[in-house]
């Protein structure tokens, strides 16, 4: 699983025009499912993305998560992160988990991160979205549930 995680000071997702997901302070989570992943990745991606030491505390530092501040979460799926753009011109998404499989792996990471008692909006899967934030810093992290990128 692979997950570009934005600190954001607000977020929102829309499907033909009509607002279907927002937030306030904390992270927009774009979350793509690879062929391989499992039931472990889930759990490890959600754990991640809440303690994620991202908000300032009183020093300025970079040590208080999502759970720490009160945030939410806006939680949108990209399969577009497993494309490999490394021959020709045209990605390939080979990697990607085919629809099905994606959706019940992406719902299982938005049940597992609704366990930690935080507020979690999504997008609808499979659809034309356009994605609105502000992103705060910026913080964009890069998080894979198997491997570095």
């Amino acid at each position: 699983m692979r997950a570009v995680i934005q600190r954001v000071s607000q977020a929102s997702v829309s499907v033909a025009g009509e607002e279907v997901g927002a937030i306030g302070r904390g992270l927009l989570v774009l979350l793509g499912v690879g062929r391989d992943d499992a039931a472990e990745d889930v759990h490890y991606l959600a754990d991640k993305v809440v303690h994620l030491r991202v908000f300032e505390d009183a020093d300025g530092k970079m040590n208080r998560s999502v759970l720490d501040i009160g945030g939410a979460l806006l939680v949108v799926s990209q399969f577009t992160l497993w494309g490999d753009c490394r021959k020709g011109r045209r990605p390939s998404f080979v990697a990607a988990a085919p629809p099905r499989q994606a959706e019940v792996v992406y719902l299982a990471v938005v049940d597992a991160l609704k366990s930690y008692s935080i507020p979690v909006a999504t997008g609808i899967f499979q659809e034309n979205m356009a994605v609105h934030l502000i992103n705060d810093g910026p913080v964009t992290l890069l998080v894979d549930s198997r491997k570095a990128f």
